[in-house]
Protein backbone atom coordinates (compact mmCIF):
# COMPACT_ATOMS: atom_id res chain seq x y z
CA UNK A 1 0.00 0.00 0.00
CA UNK A 2 2.68 2.41 -0.91
CA UNK A 3 1.11 3.93 -3.66
CA UNK A 4 1.68 1.35 -6.66
CA UNK A 5 -0.79 -1.27 -7.75
CA UNK A 6 0.86 -4.32 -6.31
CA UNK A 7 3.10 -5.64 -3.39
CA UNK A 8 4.48 -8.59 -3.60
CA UNK A 9 6.26 -8.09 -0.35
CA UNK A 10 3.83 -8.79 1.51
CA UNK A 11 2.12 -11.47 -0.48
CA UNK A 12 4.72 -13.69 -1.75
CA UNK A 13 5.99 -14.88 1.81
CA UNK A 14 2.71 -16.93 2.79
CA UNK A 15 3.13 -17.94 -1.07
CA UNK A 16 6.69 -19.33 -0.82
CA UNK A 17 6.35 -21.24 2.39
CA UNK A 18 3.78 -22.86 1.22
CA UNK A 19 5.42 -24.06 -2.32
CA UNK A 20 8.51 -24.36 -4.17
CA UNK A 21 10.55 -21.58 -5.74
CA UNK A 22 9.51 -22.11 -9.52
CA UNK A 23 5.63 -22.36 -8.24
CA UNK A 24 6.37 -18.93 -7.40
CA UNK A 25 6.99 -17.53 -10.79
CA UNK A 26 4.24 -19.32 -12.09
CA UNK A 27 1.74 -18.34 -9.60
CA UNK A 28 2.16 -14.32 -10.87
CA UNK A 29 1.67 -15.43 -14.04
CA UNK A 30 -1.28 -17.74 -13.63
CA UNK A 31 -4.46 -16.73 -12.37
CA UNK A 32 -5.41 -19.48 -10.56
CA UNK A 33 -3.10 -19.32 -7.81
CA UNK A 34 -4.76 -17.75 -4.24
CA UNK A 35 -1.39 -15.15 -3.79
CA UNK A 36 -2.36 -14.00 -7.36
CA UNK A 37 -5.99 -13.15 -6.23
CA UNK A 38 -4.94 -12.14 -3.09
CA UNK A 39 -2.53 -9.65 -5.04
CA UNK A 40 -5.47 -9.27 -7.03
CA UNK A 41 -8.26 -8.17 -4.65
CA UNK A 42 -5.66 -6.04 -3.02
CA UNK A 43 -4.83 -4.29 -6.07
CA UNK A 44 -8.82 -3.44 -6.55
CA UNK A 45 -9.14 -2.61 -2.73
CA UNK A 46 -6.14 0.31 -3.66
CA UNK A 47 -7.20 1.41 -6.64
CA UNK A 48 -11.05 2.07 -4.97
CA UNK A 49 -9.68 3.17 -1.50
CA UNK A 50 -6.94 5.34 -2.78
CA UNK A 51 -7.05 6.27 -6.36
CA UNK A 52 -9.90 8.43 -6.74
CA UNK A 53 -8.66 9.84 -10.19
CA UNK A 54 -11.27 8.68 -12.27
CA UNK A 55 -13.43 9.32 -10.10
CA UNK A 56 -12.35 12.78 -9.54
CA UNK A 57 -12.27 13.50 -13.49
CA UNK A 58 -15.87 12.11 -13.85
CA UNK A 59 -17.08 14.68 -11.07
CA UNK A 60 -15.06 17.43 -12.55
CA UNK A 61 -16.30 16.82 -15.75
CA UNK A 62 -20.27 16.30 -14.63
CA UNK A 63 -19.48 19.73 -12.84
CA UNK A 64 -18.26 21.45 -15.94
CA UNK A 65 -20.47 20.04 -18.41
CA UNK A 66 -23.68 21.33 -15.63
CA UNK A 67 -21.82 24.65 -14.93
CA UNK A 68 -21.13 25.86 -18.74
CA UNK A 69 -24.68 24.50 -19.34
CA UNK A 70 -26.32 26.55 -16.38
CA UNK A 71 -23.87 29.43 -17.23
CA UNK A 72 -24.36 29.99 -20.90
CA UNK A 73 -27.88 30.02 -20.18
CA UNK A 74 -28.23 32.86 -17.23
CA UNK A 75 -25.49 34.69 -19.74
CA UNK A 76 -27.80 33.92 -22.40
CA UNK A 77 -30.64 35.37 -20.47
CA UNK A 78 -28.49 38.20 -19.10
CA UNK A 79 -27.84 39.15 -22.56
CA UNK A 80 -30.93 39.11 -23.78
CA UNK A 81 -32.54 41.07 -20.87
CA UNK A 82 -29.64 43.34 -21.68
CA UNK A 83 -30.66 43.50 -25.51
CA UNK A 84 -34.27 44.36 -25.18
CA UNK A 85 -33.62 46.88 -22.15
CA UNK A 86 -31.26 48.54 -25.05
CA UNK A 87 -33.96 48.41 -27.21
CA UNK A 88 -36.46 49.24 -25.29
CA UNK A 89 -34.50 52.40 -24.44
CA UNK A 90 -33.64 53.13 -27.98
CA UNK A 91 -37.07 52.79 -29.35
CA UNK A 92 -38.83 54.34 -26.63
CA UNK A 93 -37.20 56.31 -23.32
CA UNK A 94 -34.66 58.06 -25.80
CA UNK A 95 -37.28 59.69 -27.93
CA UNK A 96 -39.48 60.33 -25.35
CA UNK A 97 -36.53 62.17 -23.28
CA UNK A 98 -35.20 63.93 -26.71
CA UNK A 99 -38.65 65.31 -27.03
CA UNK A 100 -38.83 66.41 -23.44
CA UNK A 101 -35.38 68.17 -23.35
CA UNK A 102 -36.20 69.95 -27.12
CA UNK A 103 -39.30 71.32 -25.25
CA UNK A 104 -37.99 72.02 -22.21
CA UNK A 105 -34.55 73.29 -23.59
CA UNK A 106 -36.64 75.91 -26.16
CA UNK A 107 -38.23 77.08 -23.11
CA UNK A 108 -35.05 77.50 -21.04
CA UNK A 109 -33.49 79.04 -24.14
CA UNK A 110 -36.28 81.57 -24.29
CA UNK A 111 -36.29 82.53 -20.48
CA UNK A 112 -32.46 83.18 -20.58
CA UNK A 113 -32.47 85.14 -23.62
CA UNK A 114 -35.16 87.12 -21.66
CA UNK A 115 -33.06 87.41 -18.93
CA UNK A 116 -29.83 88.53 -21.14
CA UNK A 117 -32.04 91.41 -22.88
CA UNK A 118 -33.31 92.58 -19.27
CA UNK A 119 -29.53 92.41 -18.10
CA UNK A 120 -28.09 93.96 -20.89
CA UNK A 121 -30.62 96.79 -20.30
CA UNK A 122 -29.89 97.50 -16.85
CA UNK A 123 -26.26 97.50 -17.42
CA UNK A 124 -26.68 100.20 -20.17
CA UNK A 125 -28.58 102.61 -17.59
CA UNK A 126 -26.35 102.08 -14.87
CA UNK A 127 -23.45 102.96 -17.20
CA UNK A 128 -25.56 105.54 -18.35
CA UNK A 129 -26.38 107.09 -14.88
CA UNK A 130 -22.26 106.67 -14.09
CA UNK A 131 -21.89 108.86 -17.11
CA UNK A 132 -24.42 111.31 -16.60
CA UNK A 133 -23.17 111.45 -13.10
CA UNK A 134 -19.24 111.99 -14.20
CA UNK A 135 -20.03 114.37 -16.18
CA UNK A 136 -22.13 116.31 -13.60
CA UNK A 137 -19.04 115.42 -11.56
CA UNK A 138 -16.78 116.96 -13.78
CA UNK A 139 -18.90 120.24 -14.70
CA UNK A 140 -19.00 120.95 -10.79
CA UNK A 141 -15.68 120.34 -10.14
CA UNK A 142 -14.84 122.42 -12.75
CA UNK A 143 -17.47 125.29 -11.43
CA UNK A 144 -15.78 124.51 -7.93
CA UNK A 145 -12.37 125.76 -9.33
CA UNK A 146 -13.52 128.70 -11.44
CA UNK A 147 -15.34 129.86 -8.42
CA UNK A 148 -12.09 129.41 -6.24
CA UNK A 149 -9.95 131.27 -8.84
CA UNK A 150 -12.40 133.75 -8.72
CA UNK A 151 -12.90 133.99 -4.81
CA UNK A 152 -8.59 133.95 -4.89
CA UNK A 153 -8.88 136.81 -7.03
CA UNK A 154 -11.06 139.08 -5.48
CA UNK A 155 -9.24 138.31 -2.13
CA UNK A 156 -5.89 139.44 -3.45
CA UNK A 157 -7.86 142.59 -5.15
CA UNK A 158 -9.29 142.96 -1.25
CA UNK A 159 -6.38 142.37 0.17
CA UNK A 160 -4.29 145.31 -2.02
CA UNK A 161 -7.70 147.34 -0.79
CA UNK A 162 -7.32 146.82 3.08
CA UNK A 163 -3.30 147.14 2.50
CA UNK A 164 -3.63 150.39 0.59
CA UNK A 165 -6.38 151.74 3.60
CA UNK A 166 -3.67 150.41 6.29
CA UNK A 167 -0.81 152.53 4.59
CA UNK A 168 -3.42 155.64 4.18
CA UNK A 169 -4.50 155.10 8.04
CA UNK A 170 -0.85 155.26 8.98
CA UNK A 171 0.33 158.16 7.16
CA UNK A 172 -2.63 159.86 8.52
CA UNK A 173 -1.95 158.82 11.97
CA UNK A 174 1.78 160.03 11.11
CA UNK A 175 0.92 163.36 10.04
CA UNK A 176 -1.36 163.32 13.14
CA UNK A 177 1.23 162.60 15.75
CA UNK A 178 3.84 164.63 14.29
CA UNK A 179 1.37 167.72 14.53
CA UNK A 180 0.81 166.74 18.17
CA UNK A 181 4.31 166.36 18.33
CA UNK A 182 4.47 170.10 17.13
CA UNK A 183 2.06 171.50 19.35
CA UNK A 184 3.44 169.74 22.24
CA UNK A 185 6.73 171.01 21.65
CA UNK A 186 5.02 174.46 21.23
CA UNK A 187 3.25 174.20 24.72
CA UNK A 188 6.18 172.74 26.34
CA UNK A 189 8.61 175.91 25.44
CA UNK A 190 6.29 178.04 27.94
Amino acid sequence: MSGGGTEPTGCEAPSGAGGGGGRKRDSLGTTSSPAHLIIKDLGEIHSRLLDHRPVIQGETRYFVKEFEEKRGLREMRALENLKNMIHETNEHTLPTCTETMEDSLSHVLQRLQAATASVCRLQQREQERKKVHNDHLIASEKQHIMQWEDFMKEQHSKQADVDEEHRKAMEKLKEQYAEMEKDLAKFSTF
